[in-house]
Formats: C-alpha cells, sequence, structure tokens
C-alpha cells in the first residue's frame, strides 16, 4: 500500500493529548486496512503530521473519523525513504523508560543545499583522475562538517549535497564551517582552489498542496544558485528561526524561478566559528 503525511492544526494540542489521539488511531487502525506508522508535533506551530500506510486518503480521513474526530487539512502521498532522510525516522520513537511518553519532535527542518563552482571545468582543466581527487576532497570536508552538526545528507548530487537539519541554528553553524574548511583548504592548495555555494531555507513537511518540504527545498535550491562562491544566502524562516548571535545582511527581495512573489533574501554575516 503507498504511504501518506498528512497535516492537521491543532491549536490547543500537548504532547499528552497528541500521543493519546496517536494510541486511539493504533486501536481502531485494523478496521479501516490502515497502519498508522509514527507521526510529529510542532507545538511551537499548532501542527502535527501522520505518517500513515493506507489504501487510499480516505481511508485515513474515515479512520482518523473514528478514532477521535480530528480531521486532517491535508494528506500527501509521500517516498518514506524520503521521509526518513528529511526527518530522520518512520516509525514512533522509543521511550528509555517504558511508562513514559516518549518525547516527540518537531518535523520543523531545515534544508541545505551546496554546490562547487565551475565543477564542469575540473575535467577538462585537471583531467579525470585530479578532477576526481579534488571532488573526493570536497565531498570529505562537506560530509566532516554534517557530522559535527547532525546533518543528514538527503541526497549527493555529485558537486553539491542536499542536507536535512533539525536544528536551524544548527545548520546555520555547519555551513559556516563548511566555508571555514574550504578557506583552509585553499590556503593550503591555491593553486586549485575550491569554492562553495550554499543556500538554507526551512519549513513544515507538507506545503500547500506540494511534495514533501516542496517550496523549501525549491526556495533553498535557488537560493544556493543565487549565492557568490564562499556565500551562504539564507531565507527569512532561517533568519527568523535562529537567536541573535548570528547575523544577516539583507540583500532585498528578488523573484526566484519557480515562485510567483519576490522572496526576502539575506546573506549570513556572522559568526563564523573558526575551531
Amino acid at each position: 500500500m503507498p504511504i501518506f503525511m498528512d497535516r492537521h492544526y491543532a491549536e490547543e494540542a500537548t504532547q499528552n493529548t497528541l500521543a493519546l489521539a496517536h494510541s486511539q488511531d493504533l486501536a481502531i487502525q485494523a478496521q479501516f486496512d490502515v497502519k498508522f506508522l509514527t507521526y510529529w508535533f510542532d507545538e511551537a506551530r499548532h501542527t502535527a503530521f501522520c505518517l500513515v500506510d493506507a489504501p487510499n486518503k480516505q481511508a485515513i480521513v474515515d479512520a482518523h473519523n473514528a478514532a477521535h474526530g480530528d480531521i486532517p487539512h491535508e494528506i500527501i502521498e509521500v517516498d518514506p525513504a524520503i521521509v526518513s532522510a528529511f526527518l530522520g525516522r518512520v516509525a514512533d520513537p522509543v521511550s528509555e523508560i517504558a511508562t513514559t511518553i516518549p518525547e516527540v519532535d518537531s518535523a520543523f527542518r531545515g534544508v541545505m543545499f551546496t554546490d562547487l563552482q565551475d565543477s564542469t571545468l575540473l575535467t577538462s582543466t585537471l583531467g579525470d583522475g585530479r578532477a576526481l581527487h579534488q571532488l573526493h576532497i570536497h565531498n570529505a570536508l562537506i560530509r566532516k562538517e554534517l557530522r559535527r552538526f547532525d546533518g543528514r545528507e538527503v541526497k549527493h548530487t555529485g558537486d553539491g549535497f542536499m542536507v536535512s537539519f533539525n536544528d536551524v541554528g544548527a545548520m546555520i553553524n555547519c555551513a559556516s564551517q563548511i566555508q571555514v574548511a574550504f578557506g583552509r583548504h585553499n590556503a593550503k592548495a591555491p593553486e586549485h582552489p575550491l569554492q562553495v555555494r550554499i543556500g538554507l531555507s526551512a519549513g513544515e513537511p507538507i506545503e500547500e498542496h506540494g511534495d514533501l518540504f516542496g517550496a523549501t527545498v525549491q526556495l533553498s535550491a535557488r537560493l544556493c544558485a543565487e549565492a557568490a562562491p564562499g556565500q551562504i544566502l539564507v531565507s527569512s524562516s532561517v533568519k527568523n528561526n535562529v537567536n541573535g548571535e548570528h547575523r544577516f545582511e539583507r540583500l532585498g527581495d528578488r523573484l526566484l524561478k519557480g515562485f510567483s512573489q519576490p522572496v526576502s533574501v539575506y546573506s549570513f554575516s556572522g559568526n563564523l566559528t573558526r575551531d
């Protein structure tokens, strides 16, 4: 059966009420030939998301209605592998204490795109072997920082990465450390410098009538394409979800491909921790 994710608005909900609703779903799921796999709860944004194995969308609506009456506002079909890459799991979290309700994280995620400048010229200028070596260096430098800051690699494009982060602040710190790492590498090997562009955005898994993280992914990719080599461009959703220790420069509103309205764009200008 296909896998679906639904979204509920939950203004008065708490971790306990969501856990109760999930248990009610589990209790009656067999009656509707569905399987509720797990859920996420974003208390700050009053939204909950369920991952469900079901024959169709109507079966999910009917099961939720019978269990507790909370009908989802939107349902999309998803690839469980992509859900796992973005959100880190496709099953319920397990509490260390059996009698304790496990803490359910928010599904709000930061999304990073990176792109290596002039990667297609590497082969023509360096030859196949040396170009491949440079790409391996590029991959190693980025993946080292992804491990440090708990970034989940969603996709490797050959000359860049798409990465998901639970914490937007960690994503910014990771991006800054990636640029620091390439700066150090280029200082040691100035004859073949590697320059990386980075774009950052953040959002919920289900946007209005879109794919999983559709608008967030698209915006992050567009910002990456807009960035100059060595630059980090971020969306307002990133800027507004970090503390005051991070500094940004407003670059104005830009009309980006795929977006009907101009988008506010910022460059990250501090703090670049050089450790």
